[in-house]
């Protein structure tokens, strides 16, 4: 097993290095960093089938639970990021242009770094999909069941959230509001929270197989991008330049992460 992980885990990375390498060509010929995004996103759908396929000792079943764990996260965040940065270009995330004009002095060599760094990064977020392609054991354990269980309550509580910030939005009387609606009413970042119960799915699932326990740095990793680095902190501060005391007021009243009953 220690040898299929290694040769898979090479396999995944030239993949990987390979499909960020050919986004940033297109990055730069489209004048657009956005893009990186949407391939981040699809990476996994990439990854993980190949994975399933190279695997030669797992059971089955469990690989087409993992892959298709796997291919629903990626597909569905990655075409929602895709038609939001082909909504908005050639205008970039406010992320890219911020390092744009860090960078300007050598953009391309400083972009390519960044765009492999992202690619090393899905390669370690795949790994509990990996280890559990090359379990074979004939069942599947309660401990993959619970983690099955708690990534559908988070895909599907992401899709939700999701759904309702889009309505708020294509909705002219919502300009200039704040979204209070739906999970927006118990938490200012419900969509982020239940990204981060995904990938606690995610390593729970992969606990089930051996070593899987060691993926927890996965569903931690996920957890700081969200409430330090890309995720909450440059939200907010986006959402106070334009929405000002009204949003400040939302910050006062409502759970930054964890849905809860708002404040009076």
């Amino acid at each position: 097993m220690t040898h299929d992980f290694w040769f898979l885990t090479a396999v995944g990375t030239a993949v990987a290095v390979g499909l960020f390498a050919l986004t940033w060509l297109l990055s730069l010929k489209l004048d657009n960093f956005s893009f990186v995004d949407v391939t981040w996103s699809y990476a996994l759908a990439v990854v993980a089938p190949l994975y399933a396929s190279l695997a030669g000792g797992g059971w089955t079943q469990r690989k087409i639970i993992a892959v298709t764990m796997a291919v629903v996260w990626s597909v569905r965040l990655g075409t929602y990021l895709f038609f939001r940065v082909k909504r908005h270009h050639p205008h970039e995330d406010v992320r890219y242009a911020v390092l744009r004009e860090k960078w300007r002095d050598a953009l391309a060599r400083n972009f390519f770094f960044f765009f492999q760094a992202q690619a090393v990064l899905i390669v370690l977020l795949a790994v509990p999909v990996l280890l559990a392609c090359l379990n074979p054991a004939p069942q599947l354990n309660v401990i993959e069941i619970a983690g099955a269980l708690l990534w559908l309550t988070g895909i599907s509580g992401e899709a939700l959230s999701d759904a309702q910030m889009q309505r708020f939005k294509a909705d002219p009387a919502s300009k200039g509001k704040v979204c209070q609606v739906g999970l927006w009413r118990y938490s200012r970042h419900p969509n982020y929270f239940f990204e981060s119960v995904v990938w606690w799915g995610f390593w729970l699932f992969a606990c089930g197989s051996p070593w899987g326990w060691v993926t927890l740095y996965a569903p931690l990793l996920m957890l700081h991008f969200l409430l330090r680095v890309t995720g909450i902190p440059l939200t907010e501060e986006c959402a106070v330049k334009s929405k000002g005391d009204t949003y400040r007021e939302y910050q006062r009243t409502t759970s930054a992460f964890v849905p809860w009953p708002p404040k009076n």
